[in-house]
C-alpha cells in the first residue's frame, strides 16, 4: 500500500520529492524515486507484503520497463505460477503485476483481483500506463495544462508542490455537490485536475504528450432467474470465505472494522473462522448517545475477539473538520467519514491492515430505498390528483409521494441527495447545469427500478462517497482498508442475483441474510440496514455561532450562494421548525474545504 506521484517532461525533477513528501501519510515506512529527461516518478511505501524486498521502483528483468504501484493484489501468487518462465527477485505482488505486464500487455488488468493504482514506465519507448481497479478503491488524479497530462498523484494535495500550479475552485463541482454530497464530475473541485475513473487507463506517449483514456471493464447486471435459492447460497457462502481469506494476505497485524451492521460482522466472523484459535481485533467508533457499541458486542463476544470501543463528541468532532478535510482532498459531505476517520486514528494504533464492510449494500441490494419500488406499488391505484395533493402538503411522507408521480430516471441520483433542484435553484446565484446519469439510465431498460438503483449507485454513489471517504480517512492514519466485499469474485456472483433474492418480504440482501442466518447472531443477520448515524441534527444548536458564520463569511458562499436562504435554513432548524442539518453540514464542509486549499488555511 503506497501513495504515487508523477511529473510529465519536468522542468524541476527534483520537485517529485515534494510532490511525494506531501502524501506521506499513505506511506511512512519507505520512498522510491525515478527520473530521467521525460518524467519523474515517486512513491511512499507502506509496507505490508515482503517487507524487506518489496522497495519500489521494480524494475523488469530486461531493464525496460518499472513500476510504481499502490494497493494489494490478493492472487499475485497463483498470477505467479503463470509465469514460471519469469525471474522474481522478490515476493511482491508489485513484481508480479509487471511480469505479467510484460507478457500480456494491458490485458493483464483483467487477471488483477484485488485494490490498485499504478504507474509502468515503457523507458525504451517513452509511454507511461496508469491505471486504476475495478471499482475504483485507489484513488488516482492528473493535471492537465490545455490538452496535456504534465502530472499525476494518489491524491490532488501533491500538485500543491507544483510551482505552476495554482489552486482554483471549479463551479460545476461545487453546484453538483449541492445536490450529490459528493462531486460526480470526472473533473474534480479543481479546475484542471482529473480522476481517472474506475476500470480504466490511461496510455501516454511522453515524446508527443499525445494521451489516450481506455475502459478493460465494466459492471454489468447478468441476472439469472434460473438460480436455485439453496445452491446459490452455498455459492455466496464459499465466495465470500474465499474472498476473506485472500483479503488476509498480509506480513503485518490485520483486525476488523466492526459496526453494528451484517455486512461488518459477517465479515469479522469469516475472519475469526479462518484465523481460528488466534484471535482477531476488531474496532468500533459511535457518537455520544448513538454509539453502535452494544450491536457490535454481539457480535465480538461470541467470537471473542479482542475488541475496542471509541466514542467521540461534538466537540472533538467539530475540531477535527478542518483536519479531515485536508485529507478528503475534496469535501464530502457524509457525517460519518469523520468518524471512520476517529476509527481509523484508533486501529492504527494497534494493527496495519483492517478488513469492512463496503461494497455489500451496493451489490447484494442493502439500502432501504431499494424497497421504495415495491412498496409504491400499493398506492399506484390512487388517481394522480390525489398524490399531487399529498405531494404538496407539509407532511413526512411528502417526497414519498411526489416520486411516486415521476420516472426513478427524473429523481433518483443516488443513495443520497441533499438539495434537490428546486432548493439548489433557490441557494445558486446564476445559472448552472446539473450532471444527469441518463447515460447510466440507458444500460438499465430491461431492469426493475430496485436493481436500476443499485446500479446507478455502484456507478456513482459507491466511488465518489464510500470509497472515497475509506480510503482518505484510513490512509490519513497510514492505515490500509480493504474490502472483501468488492472483490471482482464477489462482485460476478452478485451479479448474477435475481430480484427475489435481495429484497423479499421487506427486508434487503435478503439472500446474503439467509446465507449467513446460523453463523451469525439472530439480532445481527436480522438487524434492518441503519447506516452510520451521527447526531449533527442535535448538535447544531443555537449556540453553533463560530460554525455558522463560517458558511456565512466565507468568501465564495457569499458570491455564488443566497446567505439570506441559508440563514433560513439555520434558523429554522436551530428552532427545530425542521431538520435542515444535512444541508448546514453540506455549507460548513464546503466553506472550511476553500478556507483550507483556496485560502490556503492549512490545519
Amino acid at each position: 500500500m503506497c501513495g504515487i506521484t508523477g511529473i510529465i517532461n519536468p522542468k524541476r525533477p527534483e520537485i517529485i520529492k515534494k510532490m511525494t513528501d506531501a502524501i506521506r501519510h499513505r506511506g511512512p515506512d519507505d520512498n522510491g524515486y525515478f527520473t530521467d529527461q521525460y518524467l519523474a516518478l515517486g512513491m511512499r511505501r507502506l509496507s505490508i507484503i515482503d517487507l524487506a524486498r518489496g522497495k519500489q521502483p521494480i524494475t523488469s528483468n530486461d531493464g525496460r520497463f518499472i513500476i510504481f504501484f499502490n494497493g494489494e493484489i490478493y492472487n499475485y501468487k497463483e498470477i505467479k505460477k503463470e509465469l514460471d518462465d519469469c525471474k522474481f527477485e522478490t515476493d511482491s505482488d508489485t513484481e508480479v503485476i509487471l511480469a505479467g505486464f510484460v507478457k500480456w500487455g494491458e490485458k493483464v488488468l483483467s487477471r488483477l483481483r484485488g485494490m490498485f493504482a499504478f504507474a509502468i514506465y515503457d523507458k525504451e519507448k517513452h509511454k507511461l500506463i496508469l491505471a486504476r481497479d475495478f471499482f475504483g478503491i485507489k484513488p488516482l488524479y492528473y493535471l492537465k495544462n490545455g490538452d496535456r497530462i504534465v502530472a499525476f498523484s494518489s491524491e490532488i494535495k501533491s500538485f500543491l508542490s507544483l510551482p505552476d500550479f495554482k489552486p482554483e475552485i471549479n463551479d460545476r463541482a461545487v453546484f453538483n455537490y449541492l445536490s450529490f454530497q459528493y462531486n460526480p464530475l470526472e473533473e474534480t473541485f479543481f479546475k484542471n485536475v482529473f480522476k481517472l475513473p474506475p476500470a480504466h487507463y490511461i496510455i501516454l506517449d511522453l515524446e508527443t504528450g499525445v494521451a489516450e483514456i481506455k475502459k478493460y471493464w465494466q459492471f454489468e447486471f447478468k441476472q439469472n432467474n434460473n438460480l436455485d435459492e439453496k445452491n446459490t447460497k452455498n455459492k455466496i457462502l464459499e465466495v465470500m470465505k474465499d474472498s476473506v481469506t485472500h483479503h488476509m494476505i498480509a506480513d503485518v497485524p490485520i483486525g476488523s472494522f466492526l459496526s453494528g451492521g451484517i455486512d461488518s460482522s459477517i465479515i469479522a466472523t469469516l475472519m475469526q473462522k479462518i484465523r481460528g484459535e488466534k484471535k482477531i481485533e476488531t474496532f468500533t467508533v459511535g457518537f455520544e448517545s448513538l454509539s453502535e457499541g452494544k450491536e457490535a458486542r454481539e457480535t465480538a463476544e461470541p467470537l471473542e475477539t479482542l475488541h475496542r470501543e471509541i466514542s467521540v463528541g461534538a466537540e472533538e468532532y467539530f475540531k477535527v473538520l478542518p483536519k479531515a478535510i485536508w485529507h478528503f482532498d475534496e469535501p464530502i459531505a457524509d457525517p460519518s467519514a469523520i468518524g471512520l476517520y476517529f476509527l481509523a486514528r484508533e486501529a492504527a494504533k494497534h494493527v496495519k491492515v483492517v478488513l469492512s464492510g463496503e461494497g455489500a449494500d451496493e451489490l447484494f441490494g442493502g439500502y432501504n430505498i431499494y424497497l421504495e419500488p415495491f412498496a409504491r406499488r400499493w398506492i399506484s391505484w390512487l388517481p394522480r390528483f390525489i398524490l399531487q395533493t399529498l405531494a404538496d402538503l407539509p407532511f413526512r411522507g411528502r417526497h414519498y409521494a411526489g416520486r411516486a408521480l415521476s420516472k426513478l430516471e427524473d429523481w433518483y441520483i443516488g443513495n443520497a441527495s441533499v438539495f434537490n433542484k428546486k432548493e439548489v435553484g433557490r441557494l445558486w446565484k446564476g445559472n448552472m447545469s446539473r450532471v444527469t446519469l441518463d447515460s447510466l439510465y440507458e444500460k438499465t431498460t430491461s431492469l426493475s427500478d430496485s436493481t436500476k438503483m443499485q446500479y446507478i449507485d455502484i456507478n456513482t454513489w459507491l466511488i465518489g462517497d464510500i470509497l472515497a471517504k475509506a480510503d482518505k480517512m484510513t490512509m490519513a492514519h497510514s492505515l490500509e482498508l480493504r474490502v472483501p466485499f468488492l472483490d471482482i469474485e464477489v462482485a460476478n456472483l452478485a451479479a448474477t442475483l435475481p430480484d427475489r433474492f435481495k429484497w423479499r418480504d421487506g427486508a434487503t440482501k435478503y439472500l446474503l441474510r439467509e446465507t449467513f442466518k446460523k453463523i451469525l447472531p439472530e439480532s445481527v443477520w436480522r438487524r434492518k440496514k441503519l447506516g452510520f448515524p451521527t447526531p449533527i441534527r442535535d448538535w447544531f444548536t443555537s449556540d453553533r455561532t463560530k460554525l455558522y458564520n463560517t458558511i456565512l463569511e466565507n468568501s465564495y458562499i457569499r458570491k455564488h450562494m443566497d446567505t439570506i436562504y441559508i440563514r433560513k435554513l439555520i434558523n429554522d432548524h436551530t428552532s427545530k421548525l425542521s431538520d435542515n442539518s444535512r444541508k448546514i453540514y453540506l455549507l460548513l464542509m464546503l466553506a472550511i474545504w476553500y478556507n483550507v486549499f483556496i485560502d490556503g488555511e492549512r490545519p
